[in-house]
């Protein structure tokens, strides 16, 4: 069985639906960490009620983001998951960290990339007037959300919509698309093929 752990930020739905998916059986995994550079992120009130260690490396508490990813680095070596899953973690990780684990950390990220990469890309999609988004489930390389894609889901846009509800709509995909990713993972059938990623 993998071990998996999760690099989040904020909340945490995504975090909880993974946690729910390896509940259900569904993902062949063991969650053996949440890892956050926020000491008060909602994700650690999720993991605490499932019983997944914690590890706070809280960002405003470290000089420069050098030391930041130092620390970063020596706690994902030490957790020695199978796959680290960012999910909603809303840094962008330095080439030392990305180096450290190739094909083995991937990303949810709430547009079709390549389009609308970096922060707040529901706005980005909402304001571009695209008629559809999605989300994009990719492994992590030194790019900016650019790495090679998993899985996507589209979402089309309601003329109705405005950014929250448009915001909301995609999570409900990524709650599906992150879960069957890390399931894929698990079941060693993804094979990564230059910018391609092929599903066995």
């Amino acid at each position: 069985m993998k071990r998996i752990a999760v690099v989040a930020s904020g909340r945490g739905s995504n975090f909880q639906a993974v946690i729910d998916a390896i509940r259900n059986g569904k993902v062949p995994a063991e969650c053996v960490a949440l890892i956050t550079d926020n000491p008060k992120a909602y994700a650690l009130e999720r993991a605490k009620m499932s019983g997944i260690p914690c590890r706070i490396i809280d960002y405003a508490t470290f000089p420069s983001r050098e030391v930041y990813e130092r620390a970063l680095l020596a706690t994902m070596q030490d957790v020695n998951a199978d796959l680290f899953v960012l999910a909603g973690y809303m840094r962008i990780l330095g080439a030392s960290i990305v180096k450290a684990f190739p094909g083995k950390m991937i990303n949810i990220h709430p547009a079709l990339l390549p389009a609308f990469t970096g922060l707040h890309a529901q706005r980005q999609a909402f304001q571009y007037g695209v008629k559809v988004s999605g989300c994009t489930v990719h492994f992590v390389d030194e790019s900016l959300d650019g790495g090679p894609i998993i899985l996507q889901q589209c979402v089309p846009v309601l003329e109705t919509d405005d950014e929250d509800a448009l915001a909301e709509r995609i999570l409900m995909h990524e709650h599906e698309c992150l879960p069957e990713a890390i399931r894929l993972f698990c079941e060693d059938r993804l094979v990564i093929e230059g910018r391609k990623v092929r599903v066995l």
